[in-house]
């Protein structure tokens, strides 16, 4: 059952659980819920495309390190940002979860063996193969090179190539689901908690029309994005002035994105076997791959670097302007609106460019390369570093539904850096031991002030991927972080999060693949225990 809020609703709805936004997250808990057999609501503060006047519900202002629009950065209608995402997924590695002394404000409260088994059924929902082995025919067939794994580990990355798998028109599993019910133009206003701010009580919701609509629930799921979810816990104040799950002053710290940058550059040696290997993607049994490199485990820690990452591709060289065919790629995708025909056109127009590329790579840049035209170049896809001084906040400017927009302080550290230039210098040495070319690092890796330099020309997306991470992190102490191992907010019993919001630290991969299975294992919280979790001891005590 679907109901616009802008057209007609109910004045109240109740139901088990109620899902905040429609996205990768969202639609992947209530999926699961449904599946467990509650009832679900559904609701999505924007409609089934693209409004100019809901994406003005975005906006904000960056008062950090230079970043995107953030009424650009992501999308507000049912599917959000995965409407004209790239498909790229990887899992997590290991030390990810890990604490590392060398990294302030590291370790999740889970490892990734709690993990492994939703990777594998995140994996089935995207329809992708299972995890690529490096060591494995996938690799042999990519021709990767024989690095020193110590020093240079080669990662892979899998491709969803459906680009449409959460649009309103793709769900037609929830839309028919009769225990699910679907509410779209309906904002939260605040997260209204119980007088004791133990639990919610109910939704305080808007739609663009005025119309108002109470949502009572069992338990509630914030997963409305990185900034978002952070902006509404910050914003649900009347009974905790300092907003829900913010004792600590938690809430909003730790934004993390995965900054892009130009490394560098290769030079002499085999440049038709680096681009071959790294510059493209590699169709293997009917499924796309791309390689990247990342530093070994041993060299993160004897080095002290991130586990950070770069690929290998033909790119214009940064004192070269951009060229016509990847302006008008870029007119196309950010000057035009990504309503369903922008976004269709868009889409085609990579499909497109994707055909030619996967008949004339590694040849094309390797020519180009030749006649001076290109470099070799490192384009870098970096973790950044968990900083408390990097957050979301709250403005004094409130937007149509009277709710107050965010403030982004995005702060990258010396770290993020260090481990970039680390693994740059770590490249040139293997580079130069198989014979395979020299690595000239890019300028900015050596000054002295360690201040992250982005470069127009390397990426279609020259800041950052898009990705929002960290700002409701999961912590096992309250005074650490905003949720428990599940997702539970610390301190109120029926309220959960999804999203890469939860994540302590980046990681190099792409966050959506760990997105769903987060969200799977909440929702399986949520449905094994059937009642609210009670509050901890510790968290009383902290309270």
């Amino acid at each position: 059952m679907h109901f616009d809020l802008d057209e007609a609703a109910p004045e109240r709805i109740s139901t088990q659980t109620c899902v905040i936004g429609a996205g990768a997250a969202g639609i992947t808990v209530a999926r699961r819920l449904l599946a467990a057999g509650q009832t679900v609501l559904l609701i999505e503060s924007g409609g089934l495309d693209y409004e100019p006047a809901t994406a003005d519900l975005n906006a904000g202002e960056n008062v950090g390190q230079e970043y995107y629009e953030l009424d650009h950065a992501r999308l507000r209608f049912f599917g959000g940002t995965t409407a004209i995402w790239g498909g790229r997924c990887a899992e997590l590695d290991a030390i990810d979860f890990q604490p590392r002394y060398w990294v302030p404000h590291s370790g999740w409260p889970i490892g990734k063996a709690d993990l492994a088994p939703y990777y594998v059924e995140a994996r089935r929902a995207l329809e992708l193969p299972d995890t690529p082995d490096v060591d494995g025919p996938v690799a042999e067939a990519m021709g990767l090179p024989d690095f020193d794994r110590a020093r240079i580990q080669p990662r892979l990355w899998s491709f969803d190539n459906r680009f449409n798998r959460f649009t309103f028109a793709s769900c037609a599993d929830l839309r028919n689901h009769p225990a699910c019910t679907i509410l779209t133009h309906a904002t939260v206003r605040e997260i209204v908690a119980d007088p004791a701010g133990k639990s919610i009580g109910w939704l305080d919701v808007q739609g663009l029309s005025g119309r108002r609509i109470r949502i009572d629930a069992g338990d509630y799921v914030l997963a409305a994005g990185g900034i978002e979810n952070a902006r509404l816990l910050l914003a649900s104040r009347s009974v905790r002035p300092r907003g829900l799950g913010n004792d600590h002053d938690q809430v909003g710290r730790y934004f993390m994105e995965h900054p892009h940058a130009r490394g560098g550059r290769i030079v002499e040696g085999n440049s038709w076997a680096i681009l071959n290997a790294f510059g493209r993607k590699h169709r293997i049994d009917g499924q796309d791959y791309a390689a990247l490199v990342t530093p070994g485990e041993t060299l993160q820690e004897q080095a002290r670097l991130l586990n950070t990452s770069l690929t290998i591709a033909g790119r214009r060289s940064a004192d070269v302007g951009e060229s016509y065919a990847m302006r008008g790629y870029n007119r196309l995708k950010h000057d035009m609106e990504p309503t369903r025909l922008g976004r269709a056109l868009w889409m085609r127009t990579k499909q497109a460019s994707h055909l030619v590329l996967r008949h004339s790579e590694p040849a094309r840049p390797w020519l180009l390369n030749k006649l001076g035209r290109l470099d070799v170049a490192l384009v870098v896809r970096a973790e950044q570093a968990p900083n408390p001084a990097s957050r979301v906040t709250l403005s004094d400017e409130v937007d149509a539904m009277g709710v107050p927009r965010v403030r982004l302080d995005w702060r990258t550290t010396a770290l993020d850096v260090d481990s970039v230039e680390g693994l740059v210098c770590a490249l040139g040495r293997e580079m130069r031991r198989l014979g395979l070319g020299e690595v000239e690092p890019a300028d900015w890796l050596g000054d002295p002030h360690r201040r992250w330099t982005t470069d127009p020309l390397i990426s279609a997306h020259p800041i950052g991927g898009y990705h929002h991470i960290g700002t409701t992190r999961m912590s096992a102490d309250p005074r650490h972080g905003v949720t428990d191992d599940r997702g539970r907010v610390h301190g109120i019993a029926n309220l959960h999060v999804a999203g890469s919001s939860l994540f302590p630290t980046s990681g190099w991969a792409n966050p959506t693949l760990t997105i769903v299975a987060l969200a799977l294992r909440t929702a399986d919280a949520i449905a094994h225990r059937g009642v609210a979790s009670p509050v901890t001891e510790r968290e009383l005590v902290d309270a």
